[in-house]
């Protein structure tokens, strides 16, 4: 199965009412599940960059109200923000040792690769859909990313 089906599958899925979609063509099978925003009874080990939170917990003991919780408010990045299409491993480069496809201050062109992203050991190259020069890179290489997260700015 191309990567073309693939990201339209994936593009159905996201759009519909669907939870689930397994699909077989010849010896490929391909199963696509729609994750909730907040699943439940699972832990979340990470936190988006930026947005730090400080909780208190409540005590039995406390005789004054507890304070607010301190919440951290990142600047939005200014420009185009290129976010991720699935879910996996963000890789700035072709193979470990090799040169990043792009870095912070590259002048890059609609169609040209920015990053690769591992999926179910599959690897797929994101390529940039506007012109511009990249202002910020957001992920580190080798880190996960989800669905929609954003991974670079370009202005």
């Amino acid at each position: 199965m191309d990567l073309r089906k693939l990201k339209t599958l994936i593009d159905l899925v996201a759009e519909s009412d669907i939870a689930e979609l397994e699909v077989t063509e010849g010896e490929s099978k391909v199963r696509i599940v729609k994750s909730s925003p907040v699943p439940q009874n699972q832990v979340m080990m990470m936190q988006p960059q930026g947005m730090h939170q400080q909780y208190s917990a409540p005590s039995a003991h406390a005789s004054a109200p507890a304070p607010e919780p301190a919440v951290a408010v990142a600047a939005e990045p200014t420009g185009h923000i290129v976010k991720s299409p699935m879910v996996g491993t963000f890789y700035r480069s072709s193979a470990p040792g090799s040169p990043a496809f792009v870095e912070v201050g590259s002048s890059i062109k609609e169609g040209d690769t920015l990053c690769i992203i591992e999926a179910m050991k599959l690897l797929n190259e994101i390529d940039s859909d506007v012109a511009g020069v990249v202002t910020k890179i957001l992920v580190e290489n080798g880190q996960p990313v989800e669905f929609g997260q954003p991974l670079f700015v370009i202005g």
